[in-house]
C-alpha cells in the first residue's frame, strides 16, 4: 500500500506539474483570438452640415444613446426642439483619441445651424464614435469585446461575486465552504439547485476544459483552479471571467464576455450599463439559453429581479435602489446589434479589399479594428426605397422572382457609402453588387457620345444624325439590324437627342462611324477593364458588367472625368490603437473636362426630356441630376446609374435565372433610384463650366446660331471654337436648303 501510495503522488505531482504548465501557458500568452471589427464612419458635426435632426437622431439610437431628460454621463442624449445636448463617449481614432465631451446641436431645416459644447463655448468641429457594423470572424465564430477592470460599472464586480461565489476574495480556487452548502442545499432540496464551482473553477472550465460531466474533469478542474490562483492574483482572474464567460448565441456566432453582451443586448458600451442591466446579465450566467431575454423575457425579468433581491441581502444595494432597479423594463434591443450579418454585402466588399494586404488569420485573431467609409444613414434610405418600390411594383406579374442590387459612392472621393447585395438586404449570400456580371444595355451609350464630344471639329451636341434603319454584315456572313426601342425610326435628330431618348439606331450608326474600337477605349478610360470583342452589338450594351464595375464607370463621369477607383475602407488600427495603414483616395485626369461637362450635359437631357424625365414627378424640378437608364434584351436586366453633386447611385434588377422581367430600366431600376434620392436629398449637380467651353445662343429647331432676345432662343455648350456662328435675325430661320445640303453630306 505503500509503494501503491507513493507511486500515486509520483503520478499525481507529474500531472500537477503538466497541469501547471498548461495554465501558465494559456493565461500567460495571448489568451484570446479576437476578430477583426469594422467601424462604419464616424459622423462629423460642423456647422453649415447637411444633416437632419432626424437623421442626427437615428445615428445616436443605431449607436445605443440613451434619450433622457437631461443628459447623464457618456451615452446619454436630450432633445429640446430643433436642440439636441448629448455626452458623447470619446474613441481611438487612427489620428489620436477624440475625448468624450458634452455638445450641443441646433438645427435649422436640413443643416446644423449651431455647434458648441454645453458651456456655450463654440466648436469647429465634433466627432461621434463610428457605429461597429460587423466584424471579421474565425472558423469557430468565437467573439468578444475585451474589457478591462477598471472599464466595469458599478456593481458588476459586487453582482458577480454575490450571485455567483460570495468566497471569491477568501478562497484559493476551490471553496470547500461553498460545496458543503450546495451539498446541504441539494440534499434538502432532493435535486440539484446549486453548484459549488468557484468564479475560478468555471473560468477554468471555460478557458481550459469541456463541458464534460465527469468525476474526472472535475478534479482536473479543481486542481488548476488551485494552481491559477498560485500564479495570477485575484484581479487578473476576475478580469479573465468577464471576459471568458459564455452569454448567448448569435447565430452562428457565440457571445462571449459581458463587453460584447452589453452591445449585443444593449447596444451600450458595459460602462454605461445600470443597476438592472447588470442584475440581468449577471443572473443570465446561470443559463444564458434559459434566461435569454428576447427568447423568455419573463423568465429573464424573475431571474434579474431574484439577483436584484440577492443584492439587497448581501448590503450591495439599498431597497430603495432596488425597488426603483425592479420597476425598470427589460430594455433589450430588438435584435443583436453586432449581428455579422447586418450588412453582409459592404463587408463582403471590405473582406475582398482588405485580403489584399493581410494575412486570413491577421483579420480573424488579432484584433483590428477597420475603419470604413459606410454610411448608415444612407443605407438605411437605400433599404427602404428598394422595399417601398417593390411594394409598388408587386402587382405585376413575375415581379416576386425579380432580384436586386444597389450600389452608393461620393463622386469626388469613391468611396462606397452604401451597398446592397440582394432584395433582401441582411441576407449574407451571393453579392450581386460584385458578381452579378449582367449586360448593361443603354448604360453604355455615355461612352459612345463622350467619344463623340472629344472630337468638337467633327461633333457637338447639336450636331445633326440619322435615327434610320440600317445594318451591318459581319465577317461570319450574320447581318446586324439594331432597333429602337418603340420599334420606330425619329430620323434627323440633334446628337444630344440620340442620348436623351436612348435611340438605338442613331447611337449605333454613330459608335460605327467614330470606330467600335474607339468607343471601347473610352470604356477602358472610365475605368473598365474587361477585355470585350469589337462587335457593332457592343455599342447598344452587349457586354456584362457588375454594378461595381458600372459604378466605377460612372464614377468617373460625375468626377469630371478624373478617375477614382472605389475603395471601402479608410484606415486599419491595431488591437492597442496602433496605426497600421491609410487608404488614400487616387485620382488620374482621364478625360478632357469640356467634354465631360458636355456629356454631363446631355446626360441632364435625360432626366429633364428623356428616358429619365419621371424623376421630378417626385423630386423638386430645381435638382439638377444626371443619368441613364439601361434595359437589356427581353427587358432581362433592369438598370439605372445617375449622380447628383454628393451622390451617385447604380441599381440593378433583374432575375438570377437571366429570365424575362416585366421591367425596363425607367419603369425598374430608376424608381428605385428615385425613392433613394427623395429621402436622401442630394445636393444638387452643378459642375464648373471650364474654360474650353462656351455658352452660344442657338435656334432649336435647326442647331444654328442665333441671337439671345430672339423667341426660343436656347443656350447650348460648346467646345470653344466648335459653335455655331451667332446671329440669325429673329424669326428667320435657317435656309431650308442649306440645311438639307449640310444633312445631305453627313449622311454621304
Amino acid at each position: 500500500m505503500l509503494k501503491l501510495s507513493l507511486v500515486g503522488l509520483v503520478v499525481l505531482a507529474g500531472f500537477a506539474v503538466y497541469l501547471d504548465a498548461v495554465v501558465q501557458e494559456k493565461f500567460s500568452g495571448k489568451r484570446w483570438t479576437v476578430p477583426a471589427k469594422v467601424y462604419a464612419r464616424p459622423l462629423e458635426l460642423f456647422v453649415g452640415q447637411k444633416l437632419t435632426r432626424e437623421d442626427f437622431l437615428s445615428e445616436l439610437t443605431a449607436l445605443g444613446y440613451r434619450r433622457e431628460s437631461v443628459g447623464n454621463g457618456p451615452g446619454a442624449v436630450s432633445v429640446n426642439g430643433n436642440t439636441v445636448e448629448l455626452h458623447s463617449r470619446g474613441f481611438q481614432f487612427y489620428e489620436g483619441l477624440e475625448p468624450a465631451q458634452r455638445i450641443r446641436v441646433r438645427f435649422s431645416g436640413s443643416y446644423v445651424a449651431g455647434l458648441s459644447q454645453a458651456n456655450g463655448a463654440a466648436l469647429a468641429v465634433a466627432r461621434l464614435e463610428p457605429m461597429l457594423i460587423g466584424g471579421l470572424y474565425p472558423a469557430h465564430h468565437e467573439d468578444r469585446v475585451l474589457i478591462k477592470l477598471d472599464q466595469v460599472p458599478p456593481y458588476l464586480v459586487e453582482t458577480l461575486v454575490a450571485v455567483e461565489d460570495r468566497e471569491f476574495w477568501n478562497h484559493h480556487g476551490v471553496s470547500l465552504k461553498s460545496i458543503a452548502r450546495a451539498v446541504w442545499v441539494n440534499a434538502s432540496a432532493g435535486q440539484l439547485r446549486q453548484g459549488g464551482s468557484t468564479l475560478t473553477q468555471q473560468l477554468v472550465k471555460n478557458f481550459y476544459l469541456t463541458g464534460e460531466r465527469s468525476l474526472q474533469r472535475k478534479l482536473t478542474e479543481a486542481m488548476m483552479a488551485v494552481l491559477l490562483e498560485l500564479h495570477y492574483d485575484k484581479q487578473a482572474i476576475l478580469e479573465a471571467y468577464l471576459n471568458e464567460v459564455f452569454l448567448g448565441q448569435d447565430g452562428q456566432r457565440a457571445v462571449h464576455g459581458f463587453g460584447l453582451a452589453s452591445q449585443y443586448f444593449f447596444s451600450q458600451p458595459l460602462s454605461e450599463l445600470k443597476l438592472h442591466q447588470v442584475a440581468l446579465l449577471v443572473g443570465m450566467v446561470k443559463g444564458p439559453t434559459y434566461y435569454n431575454p428576447r427568447r423568455n423575457p419573463e423568465r429573464a425579468l424573475a431571474r434579474r429581479n431574484l439577483v436584484i433581491d440577492l443584492l439587497v441581502e448581501q448590503g450591495v444595494v439599498t431597497v430603495e435602489q432596488a425597488v426603483q432597479a425592479k420597476a425598470q423594463p427589460l430594455a433589450i434591443t430588438q435584435r443583436g446589434s453586432l449581428a455579422d450579418s447586418s450588412f453582409p454585402a459592404f463587408l463582403d466588399l471590405v473582406k475582398r479589399q482588405l485580403r489584399q494586404d493581410y494575412r486570413e488569420e491577421d483579420l480573424t485573431e488579432e484584433g483590428l479594428r477597420i475603419f470604413t467609409s459606410f454610411d448608415p444613414i444612407l443605407q438605411v434610405k437605400a433599404e427602404a426605397a428598394l422595399s417601398e418600390t417593390f411594394k409598388r411594383l408587386g402587382g405585376r406579374k413575375g415581379v416576386e422572382q425579380v432580384e436586386a442590387a444597389m450600389l452608393v459612392s461620393n463622386p469626388e472621393t469613391g468611396e462606397v457609402q452604401a451597398m446592397i447585395g440582394s432584395r433582401q438586404p441582411r441576407f449574407a449570400g451571393f453579392n450581386r453588387v460584385l458578381d452579378a456580371v449582367r449586360p448593361i444595355g443603354s448604360l453604355i451609350k455615355p461612352a459612345v457620345y463622350l467619344t463623340a464630344l472629344e472630337r468638337p471639329s467633327q461633333y457637338t451636341l447639336t450636331s445633326w444624325l440619322a435615327d434610320q434603319p440600317f445594318s451591318v454584315k459581319g465577317q461570319d456572313g450574320q447581318v446586324w439590324r439594331p432597333q429602337n426601342y418603340d420599334r420606330q425610326a425619329h430620323g434627323n435628330i440633334f446628337l444630344y437627342q440620340g442620348l436623351a431618348n436612348s435611340y438605338n439606331l442613331s447611337t449605333a450608326k454613330l459608335g460605327l462611324e467614330l470606330g467600335v474600337p474607339s468607343v471601347l477605349k473610352t470604356l477602358e478610360r472610365l475605368g473598365v477593364s474587361r477585355e470585350w470583342p469589337a462587335y457593332p452589338s457592343m455599342l447598344l450594351g452587349a457586354g456584362s458588367l457588375s454594378p461595381m464595375e458600372v459604378a466605377g464607370m460612372y464614377q468617373t463621369l460625375a468626377n469630371g472625368g478624373f478617375n477614382t477607383p472605389l475603395r471601402a475602407i479608410r484606415s486599419v488600427l491595431a488591437a492597442e490603437g496602433e496605426p497600421l495603414g491609410r487608404y488614400p483616395f487616387q485620382i488620374q485626369q482621364r478625360f478632357d473636362p469640356g467634354a465631360i461637362y458636355l456629356t454631363q450635359a446631355a446626360m441632364q437631357r435625360v432626366m429633364r426630356e428623356g428616358t429619365g424625365r419621371s424623376v421630378y414627378s417626385r423630386l423638386p424640378a430645381n435638382l439638377n441630376l444626371a443619368g441613364k437608364t439601361g434595359t437589356s434584351n427581353d427587358s432581362r436586366d433592369s438598370w439605372f446609374a445617375g449622380f447628383s453633386q454628393d451622390l451617385l447611385a447604380v441599381v440593378w434588377l433583374g432575375r438570377d435565372d437571366n429570365g424575362k422581367t416585366p421591367l425596363t430600366g425607367a419603369t425598374g431600376a430608376l424608381q428605385v433610384w428615385t425613392g433613394f434620392m427623395a429621402k436622401a436629398d442630394p445636393l444638387p449637380l452643378d459642375m464648373p463650366m471650364p474654360d474650353n467651353v462656351v455658352q452660344a445662343w442657338i435656334d432649336p429647331r435647326t442647331g444654328l446660331g442665333s441671337d439671345p432676345g430672339c423667341p426660343g432662343a436656347v443656350q447650348m455648350p460648346y467646345i470653344r471654337g466648335s459653335e455655331p456662328a451667332p446671329g440669325n435675325p429673329c424669326g428667320i430661320a435657317a435656309p431650308a436648303g442649306a440645311v438639307m445640303d449640310w444633312v445631305k453630306g453627313w449622311l454621304e
